[in-house]
């Protein structure tokens, strides 16, 4: 996609059919003005169909050729020197069809007489070319604009997009490398719970690699993933976990991002039980009135285990960097610690 996008800019164009129509409608415009104006519509029709063509070339020689030749490139003195070059000729090739073809009164609309090639007739047919080249000139840089600012928008998306599947990658393969070497304590202990924990495992694997490939994912899926991890490490240190789970509010039709809270419940075993003897997790889901989910967890923690403490920063600065890109400001992130216990609140709206 990022490939098909880049190639768009490269090759950005504006459709014939409203080129057609724009000369059309400024033929039309102009027919109807000067017919109207004079009573002779005829001579309004020949005229306009003329000199809209003859324009027409001078402004698709001008966006096409001397602006991104000279002007993109900074030669401005030559920019210059070009165009006054290509107004000269658009002007004698202007007048002497008008001449061969229409009228020989090459400036019927003057209230005085005028020649061809005069100061004064050169001067206002010079004024007539500027006019269409910067009108013209005018809406191609506005459509080069507004395209450009909607690709730089998806530019944008899929750079987030792919930050975000960075980022959830990133969860994903330690997330394994810890429920695998939980599953080969037991295998050596030769426990019971090792067929237990390979079903849960087997569900674990499941869900991150088959359901988080979207952007949302339904809350209840995920507080089950949650509740699988804890389960395997509960079967790993036996008595020395406990955990309480409370939910609050209707969440049947919540939708997050994929494994957003499950790096927070990983900070909880990142360490295991080092440096005590239990450890007691908290989790709280709540959904406010004003349509927010609050996620709230509190475990008991090793103050003087400073390893433990640069871990649970490193892994707030991914969240934070996750929240901001799918966020941006709209969210709330806090954790302290207090009387050795961390504590978290991360409030997201729900969409």
């Amino acid at each position: 996609m990022l490939k098909s996008i880049l190639k768009e800019g490269s090759n950005h164009t504006i459709p014939r059919k409203y080129h057609i129509a724009f000369w059309v409608g400024y033929f039309m415009l102009n027919f109807i003005r000067w017919g109207s104006y004079y009573q002779d519509y005829w001579y309004s029709f020949k005229s306009n169909l003329l000199t809209v063509s003859i324009g027409a070339v001078l402004v698709y020689v001008n966006i096409y050729f001397l602006f991104p030749k000279f002007i993109l490139n900074k030669k401005y003195a030559s920019y210059i020197v070009y165009f006054f070059l290509t107004l000269s000729i658009f002007y004698v090739v202007r007048t002497e069809l008008i001449y061969a073809l229409i009228n020989e009164n090459v400036w019927p609309e003057s209230d005085t007489p005028q020649k061809a090639y005069s100061f004064n007739h050169i001067i206002v047919v010079f004024m007539i070319g500027i006019y269409d080249v910067a009108l013209v000139t005018m809406l191609k840089l506005t459509s080069d604009w507004i395209f450009e600012r909607k690709r730089t928008e998806r530019l944008k998306e899929v750079q987030m997009r792919t930050e975000l599947n960075l980022l959830k990658s990133q969860i994903q393969p330690h997330f394994f490398f810890n429920t695998l070497n939980s599953l080969y304590a037991l295998a050596i202990d030769k426990s019971e719970d090792t067929p237990r924990v390979i079903l849960k495992l087997s569900d674990m694997m499941q869900y991150a690699l088959y359901e988080v490939k979207g952007t949302k994912v339904g809350l209840l899926k995920e507080i089950n993933h949650i509740n699988n991890y804890i389960d395997i490490e509960k079967m790993r240190f036996n008595d020395r976990i406990e955990s309480d789970m409370n939910i609050t509010g209707n969440i049947d039709d919540v939708e997050i991002p994929p494994l957003l809270f499950l790096s927070f419940v990983e900070n909880c075993f990142k360490h295991g039980l080092k440096g005590v003897d239990k450890i007691n997790i908290n989790i709280c889901f709540e959904i406010t009135k004003d349509n927010y989910l609050e996620f709230k967890l509190a475990n008991n923690f090793n103050s003087n285990d400073t390893d433990q403490e640069k871990n649970h920063g490193i892994g707030i600065m991914n969240s934070k960097r996750r929240l901001t890109l799918l966020y941006d400001n709209d969210f709330v992130l806090n954790t302290k610690i207090q009387d050795n216990t961390y504590n978290l609140f991360l409030k997201i709206p729900v969409l």
